[in-house]
């Protein structure tokens, strides 16, 4: 395996970038209202310029790093660093006032361990046979299921459906732009040379999340101090005392890598499914929400175990079920690695490397957070009129630096505004990017698939697996139409109005 055949050099580089990452990931994670997208987006353009291995641990480790980063200020100032932190808030706060703070960041930190290690080996054990699985589908089965996966993203995803599906639409229009693939004609580049080989994706990432947020941080105010009142921050907890809460933590590692094979959910929603059920399953369920530990630990592992489930969809069949998975498909892409079953095969030393490479991030998380919580826990008293200026600062060098084009950079503060606007009307700038993404398979899937049968569509449903694909697909999207209906008449019928 390639991990196992490196030179002393490229493991010193490993090791290197796995605590970058982490790093990164821990430091934005835990600073509320920042977190995982951005900081995935901030080290996107370092990745460009690292070998294929590195830049993919890089990005896990970072994703690894920031879901347990986010429960650092849930539980000390009961403002979750990242969206998924929120069930955590709900007893880590009480916990770390009612007892003691360094117990509940331990409580975090072995969950989210526990939790990745867990969706580690679910990826490592699944991912043969679910490839093995897509290798007979043909290209009628990957359009269907890059459709099902946007119609799935899309249907859960949001409260208003149909600006999710035209956010979909518009992250479509954008990755047409520059030269058609098949007939070599350009496509909607205004005469620009620069988009004749499409839209950089370092700037639409950096665009549509680093430049967003800074727009959002400039909307609020700047110098607004945080302060901290635990004092005992002391990561330490007992075999023990953890022992009592195996039955949580097992709860979320579980549904946290479910969760994350099925595209759409993700790390939000698993929290909160596993809060939910470890509650129900708990002998004393009258404890949660007034500082329980099982109401820590089973979230904070069903966020870490979702990053190995997310990975299975990526890697087996090339769909990415999240923004941040998009991202990091993204990379495989910079590097000339098309995600999908083949990889598996093309790839064998890459893909066993990167299997290893994961488990070695969450241990690595584990070592990082409990010898550097307490330095982490200090950056949230840092003030956005610090942050502005460094994130800014990264944004542009890491767009420049990935083709050395300043024609990006315009590209990229103009998503940046679009994008922006598009967020204060309630559209979703994750589908934008996942359509991004997912885009020339589909586009390319459909294409050859008229062409094998010279332009009829009764090639999707000539064979078993394209029909049910097919009515899988069309079932959610009617679904989802007849759902968003109803729940405005329901509204309207209480006389809110919508």
């Amino acid at each position: 395996m390639e991990l196992l055949s490196l030179d002393f050099m490229s493991i010193i580089v490993s090791v290197l970038v796995i605590s970058i990452g982490l790093f990164v990931g821990m430091f934005l994670g835990a600073l509320p209202g920042l977190g995982l997208m951005l900081a995935i987006s901030l080290l996107l353009p370092l990745s460009y310029a690292l070998s294929p291995l590195h830049s993919i641990l890089l990005l896990l480790a970072c994703y690894q790093g920031s879901e347990y980063g986010g429960s650092i200020s849930a539980i000390l100032l009961g403002i979750p660093g990242t969206a998924m932190a929120a069930a955590t808030k709900l007893d880590g706060q009480p916990y770390a006032q009612k007892k003691s703070p360094g117990k509940a960041l331990a409580y975090s930190l072995t969950a989210s361990t526990i939790g990745g290690l867990f969706g580690g080996l679910v990826l490592i054990f699944l991912s043969k046979p679910i490839a093995n699985v897509a290798l007979k589908l043909g290209d009628p089965e990957y359009f269907l299921i890059g459709l099902l996966g946007l119609v799935a993203v899309a249907s859960l995803g949001v409260k208003d459906k149909i600006r999710g599906f035209i956010s979909i639409i518009l992250g479509f229009m954008t990755a047409t732009i520059g030269l058609d693939l098949f007939t070599g004609q350009a496509r909607f580049t205004g005469g620009f040379i620069e988009l004749m080989g499409g839209i950089n994706l370092i700037a639409v990432v950096v665009g549509l999340f680093a430049f967003t947020e800074i727009f959002q941080m400039l909307k609020n105010d700047i110098n607004k101090n945080r302060k901290i009142v635990a004092k005992d921050l002391k990561i330490k907890i007992s075999i023990k005392e953890y022992w009592k809460v195996r039955k949580a933590t097992t709860t979320g590692s579980i549904i946290g890598a479910i969760v994350g094979i099925i595209p759409g959910l993700g790390a939000n929603a698993s929290s909160w499914f596993a809060y939910l059920l470890a509650k129900k399953t708990s002998k004393k369920p009258e404890e949660f929400g007034n500082g329980s530990a099982e109401g820590i630990v089973a979230p904070e592992s069903a966020n870490n175990a979702v990053v190995g489930g997310s990975l299975l969809p990526l890697l087996t069949l090339g769909i990415p079920g999240s923004a941040s998975i998009a991202i990091i498909a993204g990379a495989f892409i910079i590097h000339g690695i098309q995600p999908g079953p083949h990889v598996l095969e093309k790839n064998a030393d890459l893909i066993n490397a990167i299997f290893i490479g994961f488990l070695f991030t969450t241990i690595g998380m584990y070592i990082m957070g409990k010898f550097m919580t307490g330095m982490f826990a200090k950056v949230l008293v840092i003030k956005d009129s610090y942050l502005i200026p460094s994130i800014i600062m990264f944004s542009l060098v890491g767009v420049y630096t990935s083709y050395g084009v300043y024609f990006d950079l315009w590209v990229a503060l103009v998503l940046g505004v679009l994008a922006y606007i598009l967020k204060t009307l309630n559209f979703s700038v994750t589908y934008f990017i996942l359509a991004f993404v997912l885009a020339p398979i589909i586009e390319s899937s459909l294409r050859r698939s008229l062409s094998l049968s010279q332009g009829s569509y009764m090639i999707f449903v000539e064979r078993p697996i394209s029909l049910v694909l097919l009515s899988i697909v069309v079932g959610v999207f009617l679904l989802t139409i007849v759902n968003n209906f109803r729940s405005k008449n329901i509204v309207n019928k209480k006389g809110i109005d919508i």
